[in-house]
């Protein structure tokens, strides 16, 4: 078994990145001034002259050195060591987990129905008391 390297294929990096940003060949095309089919023929090459690859990786929102470096197994790890991440730290809505309403309120708000309640409760006896 061989333990030589793959050379990079950054054709395919390209088409994997594009593809995980959910954009067509059709959007990168329009993006970087070509059309479909050159799109195409950039994701099947192993190469891609340096001037390109910088601004497909600008449209694609990512860096040069990351989408050389690219690889399945990174991504992978990524997501699993943000998933681990933010479920280990107890947190549900991430590390801003911000109320959109003053807790306090609430409680007053329950206490002022309680009360309310409480009220309809005492008439209501009131009114049968009376009419016996």
């Amino acid at each position: 078994m061989s333990t030589a390297t793959k050379p990079k294929h950054i054709g395919r990096n390209i088409s994997r990145i594009r593809e995980l940003r959910g954009m067509k060949q059709e959007a990168l095309a329009d993006a970087i001034g070509v059309t479909q089919q050159t799109v195409s023929s950039l994701e099947g090459s192993e190469e891609v002259e340096t001037k390109r690859l910088a601004e497909i990786a600008k449209i694609l929102g990512v860096t040069v050195e990351a989408i050389e470096n690219f690889s399945e197994e990174s991504v992978f790890n990524y997501f699993n060591n943000f998933y681990d991440n933010s479920a280990s730290n107890g947190q549900i809505n991430g590390p801003n987990n911000n109320c959109t309403f003053n807790p306090l309120d609430k409680v007053v708000e329950l206490y002022e129905r309680l009360v309310q309640s409480e009220k309809e409760k005492v008439e209501y006896l009131e009114n049968i008391i009376k009419g016996k």
